[in-house]
């Protein structure tokens, strides 16, 4: 099982869409609170999350609560944009953890220090004037990727 970790998130309409993707792939999407938005009919409706109730998704007070947990991934990857490391160059098993900042600020430097650079990855793109990616956008290329690498569960 893949796990989807977004950090902090503040936009529901990002937080649904990477929702909606983890029920499809089965992957487990785990949220570290506090999130810039409350989890509501009305907002998952408004993000088209019709889905979320078939999704496998854990709520965390914060990381150490996330890093406590039994339903915890075994590893983690940091997206972000201050490594050059590839995600393409990684090696993805099953059981890993893919961690998004939030879209305001991304992950904190202190997230960056605990997860380590060794376990850092960017998404490449060709326009050095733009900073980065949508959240959900850049959730799904990672996901497919990991899951083009360990396989999609069930098949």
């Amino acid at each position: 099982m893949l796990h989807i970790t977004l950090f902090q998130p503040e936009i529901p309409q990002n937080t649904g869409n990477i929702g909606r993707m983890c029920a499809l792939t089965r992957s487990r999407l785990h949220l570290i609170h506090p999130l810039g938005f409350e989890v509501t009919d009305r907002n998952l409706k408004r993000a088209g999350m019709d889905y979320w109730f078939s999704l496998d998704v854990h709520h965390h007070a914060d990381w150490k609560a996330f890093l406590a947990s039994p339903v915890a991934p075994k590893r983690l990857w940091l997206f972000t944009t201050k490594t050059t490391q590839s995600y393409w160059d990684v090696r993805y098993e099953d059981g890993d953890g893919l961690v998004f900042g939030n879209e305001g600020a991304g992950a904190p430097e202190w997230l960056h220090d605990e997860i380590g650079a060794a376990q850092r990855v960017t998404i490449p793109h060709a326009n050095p004037d733009l900073r980065s990616l949508n959240l959900s956008t850049a959730a799904g290329i990672a996901c497919y990727e990991a899951l083009r690498q360990v396989g999609l569960p069930g098949k």
